[in-house]
C-alpha cells in the first residue's frame, strides 16, 4: 500500500472514531420531546408525496400481506412487527412506512382503520425502544416524512387517544433525529435527516426559531452535497431523483404556508434537474453508475413533470466527472471520475472509464448496476470493476474495497488521477479520450479509453490501451490477463456472425453490430443486478488483450 493510502486510512479511522464517539455520547443522553423546538401537539399540514401509488399493494396490505423489497410477508391478521421479517431490506421498507402512500388508492374507513392499527402496533412495540433497524437514522427520517405526508390516511376517523399517541411518538422521533443528525455519516442519510427535520418544522407546531434553525441546517447540507453541476456528491445518478421526491414537496410546503424558503433549496432543485437529464438514456432510463439501480418509469416521470429548467442535456458534468456523447438517437455515457472521499465511497463503484450505450428506445450496453433488494454479498460484487463495461486486469478492480469492519466497505487504494481530452471533428464527430491510474501501482500501466461517435450516431469506434506512466504506449501486456467487458442489457439478444462480429438485437428489431478488426469476441454468461424484478441472468461480450491495445467498433442497423 502506498504511503499516501496509509495516511488516508489513518485519517479515516480518526474521523470515524470521532464521529462514533459523538454519536455514542448523544445517544446516552435522554431524548426530550420538543427539545428541537417542536411541540408537535398538532399537525399543520400534510406534505404531498409524489411517488406513484399501487391499488394492488393497498389491497394486499388490507388483507394482511406486505409486498415490500421484492418479498411478501403474510402476517395472517397478526402485527407484522411480531413476526420474523424476510430480509434487512424488507425491514427497512416496513419500518420506514413509505408503503402508507398506497393506502391513498383506497381511502375507505376499513383501509384507513387498518393502516392506523399497523401504526399503533409499531408505537406499542417499537416506539419506546430505541434499538434495531427501526431506529436507524435513515429509517427514522423516512418514517417521519411518511407519517407527516400520510397523516390524513392514518388519522381519518381516529379517536383522541390514538391522536395523542401518534403525536407523542412523532415528537419523540423528531427529537431523536435532531439529536443524532450532526453525527451521521456524510452523504444521503445526513441530508435525508435534515430534509425530514425541515419538513417536520413546518408541518407541525414549531417555534419560529426552530423553523429557521432547521432551514439553516438544511442549507448547509445542500451546500455540501449538491455539487455545482447539480449532481450528488456520491456520484450516484439515482440520488438526485430520490432527493427530488422529498425536496419538491418541501419547497411547495414552505411556499404554501408563507415561510421563508431556505436559501439553498430552490437553486439546488434547479441544478439537479439538468443532472437528471444528463444521466437519462435515449430509452428514458437512468444510467447505472456508482450504486444506481433501476428506477421505475412512473417514479421518474413523477419527478420530471416538475422540471422547469428545460433545455438539452449537458455534454459533461465537470464536478461529478461524467461525459455524454450523442448523435441522432444514440447516447454514450462514460464515468471519468474517481471515488468520492471518506465515508462517501461506501457505495461507490470501481467503474472508472465504464460506458453505457442506448439507442432509440433501447439500452444495449450497460453496467451491471446495484441490486435493489439483494444481500450484502451481491451488493459488493456489483461494485467490482468486472461488473462494469470497462477493462479489468486479472481479478482485481481499479480500486480496492476495504474489508475493515470499523470503516465499512470504503473504496481505497484506487484511481487517483484521470486525464480527459475531448474534441469535435470537422465532420461533426465527437471524440473522447480518457485515462486513469487505478492499475499503476500494481501493474505499472495506465488504462486509456478512446471513444468516437459520428454526427448521426450510427457509428462508434473505440480503443482501449495501456500506457506507461509517462504516457507512452506500453511495450506489452500486463503480468495478469486483461479483459475488456461489455455488459449487455438482458432485453437484448445476441447473434454471432463470426468470431469477430456479434449482432445485438433489441425486442423492437433495432440492432447494432459489435466488431473487432483483429482478435475474437467471446460471449459469456452474466448477471444484471439492477432489474426492477430483481437479479436477472444476462450476457456480456469479452475481449482479451493479446497486445497493449484493442480496437472495437459498433455500427447501427435499422
Amino acid at each position: 500500500m502506498r504511503i499516501s493510502d496509509r495516511r488516508r486510512l489513518i485519517s479515516l479511522y480518526l474521523a470515524e472514531s470521532w464521529r462514533r464517539t459523538g454519536l455514542a455520547i448523544s445517544l446516552a443522553l435522554p431524548v426530550v420531546s420538543g427539545r428541537a423546538g417542536f411541540r408537535a401537539m398538532r399537525l399543520v399540514v400534510a406534505p404531498t408525496d409524489l411517488r406513484a401509488i399501487d391499488p394492488f399493494v393497498a389491497e394486499e396490505i388490507f388483507q394482511g400481506r406486505y409486498p415490500l423489497a421484492g418479498r411478501v410477508l403474510d402476517a395472517d391478521q397478526q402485527s407484522p412487527f411480531d413476526l420474523e421479517l424476510p430480509s434487512q431490506q424488507f425491514a427497512v421498507r416496513l419500518h420506514g412506512f413509505g408503503w402508507l402512500r398506497h393506502i391513498r388508492a383506497d381511502k375507505s374507513h376499513a383501509a384507513c382503520e387498518n393502516a392506523r392499527w399497523v401504526v399503533d402496533q409499531w408505537i406499542h412495540l417499537h416506539g419506546g425502544r430505541v434499538t434495531g433497524v427501526a431506529w436507524d437514522a435513515d429509517v427514522v427520517a423516512q418514517r417521519i416524512v411518511a407519517w407527516l405526508s400520510h397523516s390524513p390516511v392514518v388519522l381519518q376517523d381516529a379517536d383522541a387517544g390514538f391522536y395523542r399517541r401518534f403525536m407523542a411518538s412523532l415528537s419523540y422521533q423528531i427529537g431523536y433525529l435532531h439529536r443524532i443528525a450532526g453525527y451521521l455519516p456524510e452523504g444521503l442519510p445526513r441530508l435525508r435527516a435534515r430534509i425530514a427535520l425541515a419538513m417536520a418544522s413546518i408541518s407541525t407546531e414549531a417555534r419560529a426559531s426552530a423553523i429557521r434553525r432547521a432551514g439553516r441546517q438544511l442549507n448547509r447540507e445542500l451546500e455540501r452535497q449538491i455539487l455545482p453541476d447539480g449532481s450528488h456528491v456520491s456520484r450516484n445518478p439515482q440520488a438526485a431523483v430520490e432527493l427530488l421526491f422529498d425536496l419538491l414537496p418541501l419547497r411547495q410546503t414552505y411556499i404554501n404556508l408563507g415561510h421563508d424558503v431556505p436559501q439553498r433549496l430552490i437553486p439546488a432543485i434547479d441544478r439537479m434537474y439538468p443532472a437528471v437529464r444528463f444521466f437519462r438514456h435515449s430509452s428514458g432510463d437512468l444510467a447505472l453508475f456508482n450504486g444506481a439501480s433501476s428506477t421505475l418509469a412512473t417514479d421518474l416521470m413523477s419527478v420530471l413533470r416538475y422540471d422547469e429548467t428545460a433545455g438539452q442535456p449537458f455534454k459533461a458534468l465537470p464536478h461529478a466527472a461524467y461525459q455524454r456523447l450523442s448523435g441522432g438517437d444514440t447516447v454514450l455515457l462514460l464515468d471519468t471520475g474517481h471515488a468520492p472521499s471518506g465515508s462517501l465511497s461506501r457505495t461507490a463503484h470501481a467503474g472508472c472509464l465504464s460506458l453505457e450505450l442506448s439507442s432509440g428506445r433501447n439500452r444495449f450496453i450497460v453496467n451491471s448496476g446495484s441490486p435493489r433488494f439483494a444481500g450484502e454479498k451481491l451488493r459488493q460484487l456489483a461494485r467490482t470493476t468486472a461488473a462494469h463495461s470497462t477493462v479489468a486486469i486479472g481479478d482485481m478492480s481499479s480500486a480496492r474495497i476495504s474489508s475493515s469492519g470499523f470503516l465499512g466497505p470504503l473504496l481505497v487504494a484506487g484511481v487517483a488521477k484521470v486525464e480527459i481530452s475531448r474534441q469535435t471533428g470537422p465532420d461533426g464527430s465527437d471524440r473522447l479520450s480518457a485515462s486513469h491510474d487505478g492499475y499503476l501501482a500494481r501493474f505499472g500501466v495506465l488504462h486509456e479509453r478512446e471513444v468516437r461517435i459520428n454526427e448521426g450516431g450510427t457509428k462508434i469506434a473505440g480503443r482501449d490501451r495501456f500506457l506507461l506512466p509517462e504516457g507512452l504506449p506500453a511495450p506489452g501486456i500486463p503480468s495478469e490477463p486483461a479483459i475488456a467487458r461489455f455488459h449487455i442489457h438482458p432485453a437484448i439478444s445476441l447473434e454471432r456472425i463470426d468470431e469477430r462480429r456479434v449482432r445485438l438485437i433489441a425486442p423492437d428489431g433495432e440492432s447494432w453490430v459489435f466488431s473487432l478488426p483483429v482478435g475474437e469476441v467471446e460471449i459469456a454468461e452474466d448477471i444484471f443486478f439492477a432489474d426492477v424484478s430483481g437479479v436477472r441472468p444476462s450476457q456480456q461480450l469479452e475481449i482479451a488483450f493479446h497486445g497493449p491495445e484493442i480496437r472495437w467498433f459498433l455500427a447501427h442497423h435499422a
